[in-house]
């Protein structure tokens, strides 16, 4: 009887402590990006991102182990990434989801995310409207207003008066045009003429050639990264646009590395806005290149800094809320990063839950016989302007 009693007791015993198996349990972090395809370099430099990020900093936060589950979205297939997304929170029973190379796959997303009470951190995608599609999406990269109208009136205050802009037309394209259109003119700019070109396979010549019947003083180019801006270089050398005398600006996916290899000298003197370049000059950068280059045999860029940035976040949230992925207590935390990142300082804007960071003017330049980007201006603290003009607006 004594030996039933105290085997009761423990029965009981268990039954009323609190289950905390779950402090046991991995976080699923569900990643999904374009790993094949025509955008699947910049896949594949998020991801080494995140990787490198992990290597780092290790596998575990709060006591709990950090899976990762990749998903490949192929391109750009809204509803194939609202599937992957509901498959990897149905199934896959993931308390994140993060990623999103591409505008459109982003918005699809956050879709699931608002519906699942997800957080979904944006690595890349960086139309302004996206984090407005649910309260549980927070962007740890950029938007592109936040790079092209810092650009644009940067443009204008430095002696560019007139300037033709060409656009991929998607959502991007659209965001990055009106953000350069925005500063140019505040800064006293006049644009002269507009193209949207199209977003898959484009052929260049033509959009070029519009452009240089023009004669314009300056042009101002968004299209992907990938494989498009070595494209658009060899047809401005093809229809013999002179960077020497035509201004050339556009976002960081015009100069990447890899487009600077293909376009050689033709790409000297293009100007271009971006969060993050690996020749920055910090110490922290300078030991973040060091790291990648030993991992994976290359620069970094800003798809790479995304990916790591967005790991910081997920991080930096996660021990906040001592490993709790509840949707609602994570967002809260990660309203309130504050961090040092290869790109310099940043935060997260809690009313927008978008990025605030330093924006760098560059120009293809020479440097050693190499083709580099090479700062020549930047403005600290940048929000995006979109969202500052709707909280004016509703003021």
């Amino acid at each position: 009887m004594r030996r039933l009693f105290y085997a009761s007791v423990a029965t009981c015993a268990l039954a009323l402590t609190p289950v905390t198996s779950q402090a046991a349990d991995p976080i699923k972090i569900g990643v999904v990006l374009p790993y094949s395809g025509q955008f699947a370099d910049g896949a594949k430099q998020v991801d080494e991102g995140i990787k490198l990020y992990m290597k780092q900093h290790g596998d575990t936060v709060a006591g709990r182990k950090i899976e990762i589950i990749r998903k490949d979205v192929g391109g750009i297939a809204p509803p194939v990434a609202k599937r992957l997304a509901q498959e990897l929170v149905v199934r896959d029973k993931v308390d994140l989801l993060a990623g999103w190379l591409l505008t459109p796959n982003a918005i699809a997303g956050c879709d699931v995310s608002k519906e699942a009470k997800k957080v979904s951190v944006i690595m890349n995608a960086a139309t302004s409207i996206i984090v407005d599609k649910s309260p549980y999406c927070i962007r740890s990269a950029f938007t592109l207003p936040m790079v092209t109208t810092t650009l644009g009136h940067w443009a204008a205050k430095n002696g560019v008066k007139k300037a033709y802009t060409m656009v991929s037309d998607y959502a991007p394209g659209h965001d990055a045009e009106k953000g350069f259109i925005e500063g140019f003119k505040a800064g006293g700019g006049e644009i002269v003429g507009s193209v949207h070109m199209a977003v898959a396979n484009p052929d260049f010549s033509a959009y070029v050639q519009r452009a240089k019947d023009l004669n314009p003083e300056a042009i101002f180019v968004f299209i992907p990264g990938g494989a498009q801006p070595a494209a658009f270089g060899k047809a401005l050398a093809e229809r013999g646009i002179d960077t020497k005398k035509v201004k050339v600006m556009g976002t960081q996916e015009l100069t990447d590395d890899s487009a600077l290899t293909n376009m050689g000298d033709t790409a000297l003197g293009i100007i271009t806005g971006s969060p993050y370049d690996h020749n920055l000059k910090s110490k922290i950068n300078q030991d973040f290149v060091a790291a990648y280059r030993k991992e994976f045999g290359a620069n970094p860029n800003f798809f790479s800094a995304g990916g790591y940035d967005g790991m910081t976040l997920i991080y930096a949230g996660l021990k906040l809320t001592k490993g709790d992925t509840d949707g609602d207590k994570l967002i809260a935390a990660m309203k309130t990063a504050k961090w040092t990142s290869p790109r310099g300082p940043m935060m997260i804007d809690p009313k927008t839950r978008d990025a605030v960071e330093t924006i760098y003017i560059q120009r293809v330049e020479k440097v050693g016989g190499k083709l580099v980007n090479v700062e020549i201006g930047k403005v600290e603290n940048v929000r995006d302007p979109v969202h500052e003009a709707m909280m004016k607006t509703k003021k």
